[in-house]
């Protein structure tokens, strides 16, 4: 049976370190000071703070100066990756790479990133690239997190990456997003909104915006349409929310990935 922590119990074993044969004074001399956990750290004992991640994911966009803070107090958190919502997972390298962060990439791979083809187009490194191809014929058409093609993170490495433009513009399928329809703003006027499929405080999605999203989670999805008010999520476009409408009214949404997950109705 999974043991849950409660706050307690985590206090508990942390106060219990002189039992295990460390002092106080040798956790000190890792580099760490004792503190309380936070509740995040505790829900997820012993995976890494869920808090901490979406920090270090989040600042590898832009911010080398904190993800060099974050990475150097704890390493591993240089391959931490992120769900940001539906499977759009993220890597600390996915943010560096699709944003063109050069610098942040290289620490992040010198700190024990995993390299990817994404991150090998950013940086201009050609040679990588098409060996992934000659390895796995067709791999240029797998998108990145977010919905990213591979064409976008070569581009987002400026000249650096040239090469690696030209050749996957030879490739021709390199820059291929999945199709999407426009949406009317007045039926996008009757979608915006609350709604919910339990009691509970969280048991709700949706937003005064066309995005979805559920109290609490890690962040709000955008939602692309493929037509008859069906829509998919950043990133995942397995993924797919339909609206019901009846007469000028919508209703009530449905989630399916690729089961119906949950239906909600409209507040």
């Amino acid at each position: 049976m999974a043991q849950r922590w409660s706050r307690r119990s985590f206090f508990g074993l942390t106060s219990g370190i002189p039992a295990l044969g460390i002092s106080l004074s040798a956790v000190k001399a890792w580099g760490q000071t004792p503190a309380a956990p936070t509740s995040s750290a505790i829900d997820v004992f012993p995976g890494q703070d869920l808090a901490l991640v979406k920090e270090a994911v989040g600042v590898s966009h832009r911010d080398i100066k904190r993800v060099t803070e974050l990475v150097e107090r704890q390493p591993a958190l240089a391959r931490a990756s992120i769900d940001w919502g539906f499977g759009d997972w993220e890597a600390c390298i996915d943010a560096a790479s699709h944003t063109g962060n050069k610098p942040i990439a290289e620490f992040l791979l010198t700190n024990g990133a995993r390299p990817t083809i994404f991150s090998a187009a950013m940086m201009g490194q050609l040679d990588v690239v098409k060996a992934f191809v000659a390895a796995r014929p067709g791999v240029q058409r797998n998108l990145g997190p977010h919905g990213l093609t591979l064409m976008w993170h070569a581009k987002q490495g400026g000249p650096d990456a040239a090469p690696v433009v030209q050749y996957l513009t030879g490739l021709g399928d390199a820059d291929v997003s999945p199709t999407t329809m426009p949406l009317a703003t007045a039926d996008r006027d009757t979608l915006v909104g609350k709604y919910t499929y339990g009691s509970g405080p969280r048991d709700q999605l949706g937003r005064d915006q066309l995005v979805i999203e559920r109290p609490g989670a890690p962040s709000r999805q955008n939602l692309y349409h493929v037509g008859n008010l069906v829509f998919f999520p950043t990133g995942v476009p397995s993924a797919k929310i339909a609206f019901a409408r009846v007469g000028a009214k919508v209703t009530q949404l449905t989630v399916a990935d690729p089961n119906v997950m949950v239906t909600a109705r409209r507040e």
